[in-house]
């Protein structure tokens, strides 16, 4: 398959501040409507299929790195046939090309797949002089850095449990911690994520993973839906203790 470019039909700007409220938390009141003006960036938007990781900079360095706006991604690193992932969404900061040009030590394969169009911000180096006039931007931005640190840690500790079915409802759970919806059947994660991608996520085979599922289903805790995936009763207490010691927030 081949691999997809950024295409956007005019250079786009945005109010990234506008577009993402939260990293404006803790800007003074007073200065709240002039950062919201002054912190703008390029915008662009990728297409569904794979990605390259590199943005058009246009002779521009990358800077702090790609705000992700909307969409999902899949970051995927594979040693020897073997892959793991990791899910990325609205509101992560990335920095695709990091180490591209470094020997590895290990064979390793990285790739990128988008699964939902998504539009990020360029917060390059023009953006990054902001940071001086407004710190507090600063800090939520490194906030997202950690938070993204803290995510991975809790996959790596899901993965290590010994059964798929068991991997596969923390998973889901720890998702809807970011992106559930409460209903009155239970909670819904409005990912459409297929068997495949969840195999590179809880690191097991597709036909593992289809079994497990089948198994949660007639356990009546997890079934598809048409826009995702609906989760009924409580989440697994493996889950919330690992959400409590790594400061996560449990859903």
């Amino acid at each position: 398959m081949a691999t997809t470019a950024i295409t956007t039909p005019q250079p786009a700007v945005c109010r990234v501040l506008e577009l993402d409220p939260g990293l404006a938390e803790g800007i003074p009141p007073e200065l709240h409507d002039r950062a919201v003006a002054e912190c703008v960036a390029r915008e662009v938007t990728i297409p569904t299929g794979r990605w390259r990781g590199a943005p058009p900079l246009n002779g521009h360095r990358l800077g702090i790195g790609l705000l992700v706006l909307a969409g999902l991604l899949v970051r995927r690193v594979g040693i020897e046939g073997r892959f793991g992932a990791e899910l990325l969404g609205e509101g992560d900061l990335l920095r695709p090309s990091d180490g591209a040009d470094e020997m590895p030590t290990l064979p390793m394969t990285i790739g990128w797949r988008v699964l939902e169009t998504a539009r990020v911000a360029i917060l390059d180096d023009a953006f990054m002089g902001h940071l001086a006039d407004y710190p507090q931007l600063g800090g939520r931005l490194v906030g997202r850095a950690v938070t993204r640190s803290r995510n991975i840690a809790v996959n790596m500790a899901i993965v290590h449990q010994a059964r798929v079915d068991v991997r596969l409802h923390m998973l889901f759970w720890h998702l809807a911690a970011r992106w559930g919806r409460v209903g009155s059947g239970g909670v819904t994660v409005p990912l459409r994520l297929t068997h495949a991608v969840l195999a590179e996520l809880v690191a097991a085979r597709r036909p593992t993973v289809t079994s497990a599922l089948t198994l949660l289903s007639k356990r009546g805790v997890v079934r598809p839906t048409d826009n995702g995936w609906l989760l009924a009763g409580e989440s697994p207490g493996e889950l919330r203790e690992l959400a409590r010691l790594t400061g996560q927030k449990a859903a």
